[in-house]
């Protein structure tokens, strides 16, 4: 039976015999089998963590619950809901004073940063990716386009005697969240390329949406701050144009970008989708250099002996990697570094914020006549009919003038399918609902009507996806 000691500094037991060595930072003693036991035990804590937040379904499983939270809580307590978000909350700097509801500043600033990470998805997959040439993009396109036009024409006929007749951009867009999320629920049962497709059809449907804000849902401009809003995207544009990739050049730049497109009437949002075109996407060494650089660092680690104080203690081997730093950030591109960067935090922070504050539906300021209001109708069957028969019909067109192919694998009543979950417009259309209709019961009434077509379309795709699988044959070759 060994023996142990306490040190009087840290208090930890060290069993007898056993060597201790010094941090030298710090000069304490440390056990490296305590130290390797406790890495364990938090690897096991953190592992599910990362998995669910690296998994691409995660970010639809937590707006669904957020959605039924905010719900529950709009109806069990609506005076504290309402007080939160209608809550003024003032931004100082200096001199500089900028006050604002809590609900203002989700929906006029942390859905700017969502507008950047739709802006720079637009931008990569135009670049490089199934928008870049017009084979790729001319199927997911078209798609858009029909699943927008669809659902507006159904709206307007539906709402054409009405006086809530702007309202026609509500059904038209697709969330991309929800609907990834249901079609990977899915599995093997949806041959891959439909998934693309869908994943094409929504980015190509966001830059729809965009565009639908940018000149539908805007009013009372002022000139001058739209003049400002220009003149400092004009300057983020040279400064690409002149080499400079500094991140924080452009995140500085786009917060005065964002201040001058918030006070031009513009809504403020579309600051992120501008931001976006101006990031760079060029590299200041190609993948040979790069390659070599790694080759060379890759040696001289080899060279370099075990060190007992490990990195800290070895100049060399910092020296060596400090350049293979320096070599991949000059490799990696700066539009993907920042994409990157924000996914996580709109993923899982600012749109599960924005359902939280926009999806409280409060039932009893609700019009009586709910189910009649041509409101309901014209987002209902926009969302549920509109999106289908428009995706549906663009889709064979393209195909039938031999402008595309069905996508690798997938039937007709596949693409189907994948055309009801494009009836899935939770974000974006709560977004525009808010432009379009304002404060009101009529806005409760849109987003009760956003939700109930959102479940039901994603509930019909799911189901006849799930009727309609791929053959067995179908699936082995999709394996390889």
């Amino acid at each position: 039976m060994s023996s142990c000691i306490v040190t009087k500094k840290s208090k930890t037991t060290i069993a007898k015999g056993t060597k201790t060595p010094k941090s030298s930072l710090t000069g304490r003693t440390t056990n490296p089998r305590r130290i390797n036991k406790m890495s364990v035990h938090l690897e096991r804590i953190l592992r599910p963590i990362n998995a669910f937040l690296s998994n691409s379904t995660s970010g639809g499983i937590v707006l669904l619950i957020v959605t039924v939270v905010a719900l529950v809580w709009a109806n069990s307590a609506p005076e504290s809901y309402q007080a939160i978000w209608n809550a003024p909350g003032t931004l100082t700097v200096g001199k500089f004073s900028m006050t604002h509801t809590i609900g203002e500043w989700i929906n006029d600033g942390l859905m700017a940063i969502f507008f950047l990470q739709v802006g720079l998805e637009i931008k990569r997959e135009t670049k490089v990716g199934d928008l870049s040439t017009f084979g790729q993009a001319i199927l997911p396109v078209a798609a858009a386009a029909g699943g927008m036009l669809a659902p507006a024409l159904i709206y307007t006929l539906c709402n054409i005697n009405g006086p809530y007749l702007h309202g026609w951009g509500i059904p038209t867009a697709t969330d991309i969240a929800f609907a990834l999320g249901v079609i990977s629920l899915l599995g093997k049962r949806v041959p891959t390329s439909l998934k693309i497709f869908l994943g094409a059809l929504a980015v190509a449907d966001d830059l729809g949406a965009v565009l639908v804000i940018a000149l539908f849902y805007n009013s009372n401009i002022k000139f001058t701050a739209l003049i400002v809003a220009l003149l400092i995207y004009a300057l983020l544009y040279v400064l690409n144009r002149m080499g400079v990739r500094s991140l924080v050049v452009y995140a500085i730049g786009g917060i005065f970008l964002w201040l001058g497109v918030l006070h031009s009437g513009v809504h403020a949002s579309l600051a992120g989708v501008m931001l976006a075109t101006t990031i760079p996407v060029w590299t200041y060494i190609d993948r040979s250099r790069f390659r070599s650089m790694l080759i060379k660092a890759s040696a001289a680690l080899g060279e370099t002996p075990d060190n007992k104080e490990g990195t800290i203690g070895d100049k060399k081997l910092i020296s060596i990697l400090d350049s293979v730093h320096k070599a991949t950030s000059a490799a990696n591109p700066p539009l993907i570094v920042m994409e990157h960067s924000i996914t996580t935090f709109v993923t899982f922070f600012i749109m599960p914020v924005f359902a939280l504050a926009n999806s409280g539906v409060i039932i009893t300021k609700l019009d009586p006549g709910f189910l009649q209001d041509p409101v309901t109708h014209g987002i209902f069957f926009g969302l549920v009919l509109g999106k289908p028969l428009g995706i549906s019909l663009a889709t064979y067109l393209v195909i039938k003038f031999k402008l595309a192919e069905l996508p690798r694998l997938a039937t007709w009543p596949q693409l189907i399918g994948v055309s009801m979950l494009g009836g899935i417009g939770f974000t974006m259309a709560l977004f525009v609902s808010g432009l379009a209709l304002g404060e009101g019961s009529h806005l409760n009434t849109a987003k009760l009507a956003i939700l109930c077509a959102s479940t039901t379309a994603g509930l019909l795709g799911f189901i006849w996806l799930y009727l309609h699988p791929m053959s067995p044959e179908a699936a082995e070759q999709d394996n390889h």
